[in-house]
């Protein structure tokens, strides 16, 4: 895997050198011998009907792969994870990294011709932030450190406080309360979007629906049949559609990896979701080994707990069954296609992360560990005859169906049968609202980082955090992660990540159990899809289809 290689500047930097990167890089060269062929559309599984299209509105994978595609950020990145200009052509900041300048290209437009403007970034921003728009990523802001952000999502101020400014239709201003030296990394995320403000105060909830929306990124979508399909056409007003050579776009919410398998087999789609069926995976190898790929991801596979509800509000419950969920056999056996087991939510190969150790239990033989929950859920008063019953919630998807089974299986072995888990399953969007409404006791999660730097998993467990979910808290944790932001140096940075997931490590907050593959097929004949991206940004603009 090519992990991202962030690389500081020290001084004020614009978009002609920053990070040494070549801006024209944006714009994939076909090939010279490249041979296109007449029917310029991929077909692409993207795992779930979207909850939402509104950029603010959304969270999950799924919605991301359309947001992404349909509106362009301030930057972008190649597969590598090196920036590059998006909607801004170059941008500046000051020597202590708080204040952001980003002057955007005169010729960005929307989808109904109108320009784009640091207006529309205001507007975007400050609705973020608005705590009537109840974004669940409108603590993203407070991330970034944007000023003001914290009250003006607590309502303590008012939108217009928020630190955004316009300093005229092409030139954009952020002004941080501390100083970010990897702020612009933060602005790659699709609820940094801009908005068309006209057609979104016109249209309301409405405004998302095809024969409203008006987007800023190289598609626009055509057409929504819900739990069926979703069609993106070419934006022809994006600044540059002249190098977009996709002419239609289909995106199909499969839940089931073997139907997802059956119909990559059989034609129907053309990029298969991020997880193939564990039980043909080899098959799939042997039959097809040119089109299986698996590369590592910044992402984290774990089980949430719901640390406000009884008795998971206990440590010794929670740590009980950490140390009882034998990831090896999860990690290895059950899944098996190149999965890392983790004892820590925050990958130790993120930036940041390398000095993040794993809880001493980890070196423990498992049947040391299993002896230890024993003692702890007895502590907690839990017996064969009294045992801990809990429900597993889950997403719809045979992999984690099967994940939930073979854990079920292993709790109950390892723990004598102090434990009853009874499974649950919910459709995607039933799924979220049950995890942020606290409706679980505990809950398949997996979190991928928004953007290359610890504190992007981290954040997560803030109080504050309005991604929180497992609705864990703890002051002493906020303060190590708090004490990062205030880091000289990047050594002292990473200390502090260092600590503060050690807190959470001690504290169970969840049960990390591995670093995730995206386990997927493509065609031969789609160039251009950045298969190998650990952060999930995949950009249909530079995609085409090669004569076959």
């Amino acid at each position: 895997m090519r992990l991202f290689n962030r690389k500081i500047t020290l001084s004020v930097v614009v978009s002609s050198v920053f990070l040494g990167i070549n801006p024209f890089l944006w714009a994939e060269n076909t090939g010279a011998n490249a041979k296109l062929s007449s029917n310029q559309t991929v077909r692409w599984n993207i795992g779930a009907d979207p909850a939402s299209l509104d950029p603010h509105k959304i969270e999950g994978v799924p919605e991301g792969h359309v947001a992404q595609n349909i509106f362009e950020t301030l930057v972008v990145s190649d597969n590598q994870g090196h920036l590059l200009p998006g909607v801004a052509e170059r941008w500046e900041h000051n020597d202590d990294y708080t204040v952001w300048t980003f002057y955007l290209r005169p010729d960005a437009k929307w989808s109904n011709g109108d320009p784009v403007t640091a207006n529309d970034f205001v507007y975007a921003f400050r609705r973020l932030a608005d705590p009537q728009t109840a974004s669940p990523y409108a603590s993203y802001l407070t991330f970034l450190k944007l000023k003001n952000a914290e009250e003006v999502i607590s309502g303590k101020k008012s939108p217009e406080n928020l630190g955004v400014t316009a300093l005229d239709n092409n030139r954009l201003q952020l002004n941080l309360s501390q100083s970010i030296p990897y702020a612009d990394e933060l602005l790659e995320y699709y609820s940094m979007v801009p908005l068309n403000q006209k057609v979104v105060e016109k249209y309301g909830d409405a405004w998302t629906k095809p024969e409203n929306i008006v987007t800023n990124g190289p598609f626009k979508p055509s057409n929504w049949i819900v739990n069926e399909k979703i069609e993106l056409a070419p934006n022809p007003y994006y600044w540059d559609a002249k190098n977009v050579k996709l002419k239609q776009v289909i995106l199909y919410p499969i839940a089931s990896a073997n139907t997802d398998v059956d119909r990559y087999r059989s034609g129907g789609i053309d990029i298969t979701g991020g997880a193939l069926p564990v039980d043909l995976f080899n098959r799939l190898k042997k039959d097809y080994p040119n089109q299986v790929y698996t590369p590592k991801t910044l992402c984290t596979y774990y089980y949430e707990i719901n640390n406000k509800r009884a008795p998971f509000n206990n440590r010794d419950v929670r740590l009980a069954l950490s140390m009882a969920l034998d990831r090896n056999i999860i990690t290895n056996k059950v899944m098996g296609q190149g999965q890392q087991v983790t004892y820590t939510f925050t990958p130790n190969y993120i930036n940041g992360g390398e000095k993040i150790k794993n809880p001493e239990w980890a070196s423990w033989t498992q049947a040391e560990r299993n002896q230890k929950a024993i003692e702890l859920l007895e502590k907690a008063g839990y017996s064969s005859a009294n045992p801990l019953t809990f429900n597993l919630l889950y997403n719809t998807s045979e992999n984690h169906k099967r994940i939930a089974i073979a854990a079920s299986a292993i709790l109950r072995q390892n723990l004598k049968g102090l434990v009853r888990v009874k499974l649950e399953n919910q459709e995607w969007k039933t799924y979220l609202d049950s995890r942020h409404q606290g409706n679980y006791d505990v809950a398949r999660a997996g979190w991928c980082a928004d953007y290359n730097d610890a504190s992007s998993f981290l954040n997560y467990f803030l109080s504050h955090s309005t991604t929180n979910s497992s609705f864990y808290h703890n002051k002493f944790y906020d303060e190590a992660v708090a004490q990062s932001y205030r880091a000289k140096t990047n050594t002292q940075r990473a200390e502090d990540y260092a600590k503060a997931e050690a807190i959470l490590d001690q504290d169970v907050a969840v049960i990390p159990i591995f670093n995730s593959v995206n386990a997927r097929m493509i065609k031969p004949y789609v160039k251009g899809f950045d298969v190998d991206n650990p952060a999930n940004n995949y950009y249909l603009k530079n995609v085409y289809i090669e004569e076959h």
